[in-house]
């Protein structure tokens, strides 16, 4: 299927409006550049803050399962330690994400 579309080939004359329309993006993207003070943004605090809390919901009880694992196999009380250790790990995540969520976002 050929096409007999001029625009297609890409030897066709360039459109003066296309050509208006792409000084005036590059004026804009220039001027926006300038504005911004072309810094990297660092990531939202809001942003921070829910990966902390990930971190804690993830660190908490998986810490807290494999001290107690530890242990029930030093002293062999399986599976008493581990869960107990367990619920600890999952109390103290909890603390720490409340006192995440107290935060200002700004």
């Amino acid at each position: 299927m050929v096409s007999e579309d001029p625009a297609q080939d890409g030897k066709s004359p360039s459109d003066p409006r296309l050509d208006s329309l792409d000084m005036q993006l590059k004026k804009v993207r220039q001027a926006e550049k300038i504005r911004s003070g072309n810094k990297d943004q660092a990531p939202a605090k809001g942003m921070r803050q829910g990966n902390r809390v990930l971190t804690e919901l993830i660190a908490g009880p998986a810490g807290g399962a494999l001290l107690g694992w530890f242990l029930d196999r030093l002293f062999g009380t399986a599976p008493g330690i581990l869960l107990v250790a367990m619920f600890l790990g999952i109390v103290v995540a909890f603390r720490n994400i409340i006192r995440i969520s107290n935060e200002r976002p700004e």
